[in-house]
């Protein structure tokens, strides 16, 4: 892949590698490693997930830092690290439906958008949208009923920490909160909220992969020829340090784009797959499943419409790191899966 300077009138272009398409990766490699690389960046991450979660579930605004710190005194350092168990045993079989639908499409709709006329850019930006999307659907099926487990683990405080917290169960731990969900609300409960979150990740990963291929280009064209080493064509070619900082500043500009843009969605889904009784009945028997409308509701009669977007710093350093993580993880990761290691000499 070539990408134009915008620097300089000379024409010269950067001589990006090639991309690892799905034909060229060894399966099981790629999942094998997958599965371990992805788990450690899934532990690194986790701190911060845990404070959005949290956030996000308070029937009032708790600054970020003063919620970790009573996390830290009163639930020490395990509390971070509620539900990990649970998260970790669906994170495996989910990323790898996400890596195996993401390469699929991309590489399908890549082929698809040149045969159609599409210019280069225009068409990775559109296969990099879609495979985000069918890679988000595909996910969900795994994703969601972990979701749901994984996040009642996570509020579920001790002492102070937990207070501001409303309709909210108690679990002694991943195994019991299935148990109980499946008692309460059948196999529905564990996929309460699938809907909209399809609304959120689908979308959510589609501006983040099509951002993350405007961005890239936008980058490697912003900065010309510096890091770049000359080549025998005449153009540039970047060393390692410089293609990993700008896959880490693009990564970083998509998920800024892409938590904007569905923060609201991701709040209410959170809430609606956490919080099991409106908080306005009283009684078992008038306890009933909330709705997406009645979580938008109390959310705007709590904190006005800016409490859609709590835990918004959390989310946006979460997708932030976690983006940066898993795009240099990942293209590390079909570096070592390809079939001709020689591609890449």
């Amino acid at each position: 892949m070539s990408v134009s300077m915008e620097e300089d009138g000379s024409g010269s272009k950067i001589h990006l590698p090639a991309d690892v398409n799905w034909e060229m990766l060894d399966k099981s490699k790629f999942f094998f490693l997958g599965a371990a690389l992805f788990s450690g960046v899934s532990g690194a991450l986790y701190p911060i997930v845990v404070l959005k979660t949290r956030q996000q579930v308070m029937s009032s605004q708790i600054p970020c830092l003063k919620m970790a710190g009573s996390m830290l005194r009163n639930e020490g350092y395990r509390g971070f690290y509620r539900g990990f168990g649970t998260s970790l045993t669906g994170t495996i079989p989910a990323r790898a439906l996400y890596m195996g639908a993401l390469e699929v499409t991309k590489s399908s709709v890549g082929t698809a958008t040149v045969q159609l006329g599409f210019s280069e850019a225009s068409s990775s930006t559109i296969a990099s949208a879609a495979a985000g999307l069918s890679a988000a659907m595909a996910a969900q099926l795994v994703w969601t009923p972990i979701d749901v487990v994984s996040q009642r683990l996570m509020v579920q405080g001790s002492g102070n920490s937990s207070c501001g917290v409303v309709g909210l169960k108690c679990y002694s731990g991943g195994i019991d909160a299935f148990r109980k969900i499946i008692r309460s609300d059948g196999l529905r409960g564990l996929y309460r909220g699938f809907g909209i979150s399809i609304l959120t990740y689908a979308p959510s990963n589609a501006v983040w992969w099509g951002s993350y291929s405007i961005a890239h280009r936008l980058v490697w064209g912003s900065i010309g020829c510096y890091c770049c080493k000359k080549d025998n064509e005449g153009g540039y070619k970047p060393d390692g340090k410089a293609m990993l900082a700008v896959q880490g500043v693009s990564a970083a500009m998509a998920s800024g784009v892409s938590a904007l843009v569905t923060m609201p969605l991701d709040t209410v889904k959170t809430r609606l797959q956490v919080l099991d009784d409106d908080c306005c009945s009283s009684s078992s028997s008038s306890r009933r499943t909330p709705t997406v409308l009645q979580t938008v509701k109390n959310l705007v009669k709590e904190g006005g419409f800016s409490a859609c977007y709590r835990g918004l710093g959390p989310r946006w350093a979460s997708m932030s790191m976690s983006a940066i993580t898993m795009i240099t993880t990942y293209e590390f990761l079909k570096k070592l899966s390809t079939k001709n290691q020689e591609t890449f000499v």
